[in-house]
């Protein structure tokens, strides 16, 4: 005998309320949203999330003229219910009615509700007031929200930041609208056509001819260069005269096409830099032996003319994943070779002692490894310890390249925290493969895509869309008249200059390449090693544990 099937259970009315709520959130219905609310009044007990989504789906219709009155008077009927229930309102709450005041104009009752939230606030909560006193023209009133937002630790991205940067240009504040394009700068790698409208209405305009420093001390702009990492200095406006702004593209090289201004490749600051190395020296003696850390910051203090670091474990390692793969000296080798090839000077190589103390053991290695670790282009890691601490260290405090295809992704790195770091390793991380047994460098880019500002006041600044390759990217080139025209004429003798560094490049290249380097036992040995280097106390990383 057939069992009679079970009839489906009609929903409960709480049950279909939410159901019909939630279909009208999803579709942004606020006439049925609104038809719904009334019908349930004397039915449902409303909840936190019943009261949020009826004011998401106000906050939504606001943005239809046709719809922007009722959601407006319904959301704010909404809220007061809320209020009246003794309901607390959440952040979620906030902001969908900081949203319907901005709506209303009232950038002040939106401020206060945002405020509320002390520092549960997010950058949504802030910016609909934000973006209603940039609408409004009141620029300091949009200033002092981005100053409580820093306050509570929120960063601004680039709407928030193109928004004040509007403000500012409307409002001819010229100091204002130097801020924000350095703070673009420091957000955003490329900006969007929206913003770069913006930036062009500015230099497109009389106030922007007439402010700017006359006299300047170049000196001290390069030295603020400098120690900011290159790509901008941050002294203000340079020189007076009308702007030329072009839309141009930058060669491989680095070099722009329009005005022939070379861009750089941006490092972190000095002071960013010191934080870098101390944020790893702290981080690494938390979790290595105290003693055996501090060692090494002292042996790298008293040998710091490196111009590299390697990571010789991944060098070593590198497509060994195979049945009679293992570390291969020989990849090690060659990679140290390049690398002395380039600059004329031995890298670091830091290798844990775990793995240097097998490889001794190999009598076909055991000369060079002596050797090195003798010139102290070898440092071996104590056991127990992660070598990643070493190699990153020495790379940070010593400014120097690291050369590792690691992407440092792992917890250790995350642990750093900084918004930096991306920077850091895109100036200063050196990848490779191997092509035939020779190994093939990827340098550092010639050149940042990011906001850049010259000695001589010019800007240039990339603009955001898919492209092919970088060279194909399109970048405002933003310069006075009187620099344009003094580039244009220095040019050919920057590049009679070029092609005299490129024969005394290619006579140096030819004598770091004549270094002998002998076979022993099929394995690639650099010779000649003793006596390139200084006279050094004796190496701190020896093999015994």
């Amino acid at each position: 005998m057939d069992k009679a099937k079970k009839k489906k259970k009609n929903p409960t009315p709480e049950v279909q309320f939410r159901l019909n709520l939630d279909n009208c959130s999803k579709t942004k219905d606020l006439s049925t949203a609104i038809s719904l609310y009334e019908s349930a009044l004397s039915t449902i007990r409303f909840s936190n999330n019943h009261f949020n989504s009826f004011l998401y789906i106000c906050s939504n219709a606001v943005s239809d003229p046709s719809t922007k009155k009722p959601a407006i008077e319904f959301g704010f009927r909404i809220f007061d219910h809320m209020v009246s229930s003794n309901v607390t309102p959440n952040e979620a709450t906030v902001t969908a009615v900081a949203r319907l005041a901005a709506a209303t104009d009232d950038g002040d009752k939106a401020f206060e509700l945002a405020k509320g939230m002390g520092n549960c606030g997010k950058l949504r909560t802030y910016g609909p007031t934000l973006f209603c006193y940039c609408k409004m023209g009141e620029a300091d009133k949009a200033y002092q929200v981005e100053d409580h937002m820093r306050s509570i630790g929120l960063q601004l991205e680039e709407a928030e930041l193109v928004g004040l940067l509007k403000v500012s240009v409307e409002k001819e504040r010229e100091e204002k609208v130097y801020q924000y394009l350095h703070k673009l700068r420091m957000s955003v790698r490329s900006v969007s056509e929206s913003a770069a409208e913006i930036i062009h209405s500015w230099f497109g305009g009389e106030v922007a001819a007439k402010v700017g420093l006359s006299d300047w001390d170049m000196g001290q702009v390069k030295e603020a260069i400098l120690q900011n990492g290159g790509g901008w200095h941050g002294r203000g406006w340079l020189g007076k005269g009308k702007w030329t702004v072009q839309r141009s593209r930058i060669a491989p090289d680095g070099r722009c096409l329009t005005c022939r201004e070379q861009l750089v490749c941006v490092d972190i600051d000095k002071a960013e830099t010191e934080r870098f190395a101390e944020a790893v020296a702290s981080l690494a003696m938390e979790r290595e032996v105290h003693s055996n850390f501090k060692e090494f910051q002292d042996w790298l203090e008293q040998h710091s003319e490196y111009d590299a670091v390697v990571d010789a474990a991944n060098v070593g390692l590198y497509q060994q994943n195979f049945a009679e793969g293992g570390f291969s000296i020989a990849q090690l080798v060659t990679v140290v070779k390049e690398l002395h090839s380039r600059s004329n000077k031995w890298p670091l190589v830091v290798l844990h002692k775990k793995r240097l103390r097998a490889l001794l053991q190999n009598a076909c290695y055991r000369e060079l490894l002596e050797e090195w670790i003798n010139e102290k282009v070898l440092y071996g890691t104590p056991f127990g310890s992660n070598d990643d601490w070493y190699w990153l260290y020495a790379a940070v405090k010593r400014k120097c390249l690291l050369l590792t295809n690691d992407e440092m992704r792992d917890h250790i790195f995350e642990l750093l925290g900084s918004s930096f770091f991306a920077i850091w390793k895109e100036r200063h991380q050196v990848k490779y493969t191997f092509v035939k047994g020779e190994p093939k460098l990827l340098m550092p880019p010639t050149y940042s895509v990011v906001i850049q500002e010259s000695e001589n006041g010019s800007w240039h600044v990339p603009l955001s869309g898919e492209i092919a390759e970088e060279s194909s990217r399109i970048w405002l080139c933003i310069t006075r008249q009187a620099s344009c025209e003094s580039n244009t004429k220095q040019h050919a003798s920057v590049e009679a200059s070029e092609v005299s560094e490129l024969v005394c490049s290619d006579q140096i290249e030819d004598s770091c390449h004549s270094d002998s380097f002998a076979s022993q036992n099929g394995l690639i040995r650099c010779s000649g090693l003793a006596g390139k280097r200084k006279e050094r106390s004796p190496s701190h990383s020896s093999l015994q544990s």
